[in-house]
């Protein structure tokens, strides 16, 4: 596996990084690449959230949290200088077995350390009972991005202010607060610097670097600006905008190993579906508004009948452990 080096150590904005795993999947010949990079406090919105309700904005602008967005599923993480983030790119479209393979290998990394370390449920590496990183992926044409956190040492009071999960979310976890349920390498025993960490985790994981040159980061830079658009920024849902809410009608699950479900269900004058939106922190194979909800379109907003329409679709190849009944389930129970 190659590691991409960036060759100047200033620190740049979140985006950046994001846009670094986009440029190598579209610009580097098919191979297996990695890095590691930091950041100034961050709070990293996955690409079906809705901001407000996962984020204490207020809290974020007084102390100069950063607050983005990537492209990737999955929930809200926060990131500073004393968290890493890995990026893991390789050819191919097998996003769930890539996603294992990444994860694997990290908890396989952190176990050379003598730390007790696996990868648990969705999309977490735990030491014990505590998470030490979250994760996530996507998909571009040909090529499987997988990416996470991994917390060296945190702030249990900055994590628990920034960051404002649902209810419904933490208590599926059995837990009673965002700290609660995470550790940290240091709090676990690691005895290393973070630049030995570092520098150990990229030599564990790769055995040759690109070192990437001006005119990459040019095109970088160019890539970055994307995550920067309103648009993608604030995630708009067409459901949620300038719609009232007698119009549509909202349900809230959570479903044990797909996540967090928010759907707005927006009907016609004759109780048929014209158009389903989600939200939440799930993650996507597919595209649900074409290979799902196209397909309920016009059909009456009854269970019998939106299960008749479901037949015949893998609902779980298009949103990530997600099974046709848990989706009926979502949008009208």
């Amino acid at each position: 596996m190659k590691n991409i080096v960036l060759p100047d150590t200033g620190t740049r904005r979140l985006p950046f990084y994001l846009a670094m795993e986009e440029w190598v999947a579209a610009s580097l010949p098919a191979d297996r690449y990695f890095f590691s990079w930091r950041v100034r406090p961050t709070v990293i919105c996955g690409r079906h959230q809705d901001m407000a309700k996962e984020v204490d904005m207020d809290y974020c602008r007084s102390r100069g949290i950063d607050v983005v967005r990537r492209r990737s599923g999955g929930g809200c993480v926060y990131a500073d200088m004393d968290n890493f983030m890995f990026s893991y790119i390789v050819p191919g479209n097998e996003i769930c077995s890539t996603f294992a393979e990444y994860t694997t290998a990290v908890a396989s990394m952190l176990r050379s350390l003598g730390l007790k370390a696996s990868a648990n449920g969705r999309n977490d590496i735990m030491i014990g009972r505590g998470k030490v990183s979250g994760n996530a992926f996507y998909h571009l044409p040909g090529r499987c991005i997988a990416h996470g956190t991994m917390l060296y040492r945190y702030d249990p009071e900055v994590l628990s202010r920034a960051l404002t999960p649902s209810r419904a979310k933490l208590e599926s976890k059995g837990v009673q607060s965002v700290q609660s349920r995470v550790s940290s390498l240091v709090d676990e025993g690691l005895a290393m610097s973070p630049a030995e960490f570092e520098k150990y985790a990229v030599d564990y994981m790769c055995d040759s670097r690109y070192m990437l040159t001006a005119d990459d980061i040019s095109e970088i830079e160019a890539i970055e600006q994307n995550y920067y658009r309103p648009e993608f920024l604030h995630g708009r849902h067409a459901l949620r905008e300038n719609i009232p809410d007698k119009a549509i009608i909202r349900r809230h699950r959570r479903i044990e190993g797909a996540g967090e479900f928010d759907a707005a269900i927006k009907l016609g004058a004759d109780n048929t579906i014209e158009a389903v939106d989600l939200s939440g922190d799930f993650f996507l194979l597919g595209d649900p508004a074409k290979e799902i909800f196209s397909a309920l379109q016009d059909i009456t907003y009854e269970r019998d009948a939106i299960w008749q329409a479901l037949e015949g679709i893998n609902v779980a190849t298009v949103i990530s452990g997600l099974s046709a009944e848990s989706l009926l389930n979502i949008l009208t129970d």
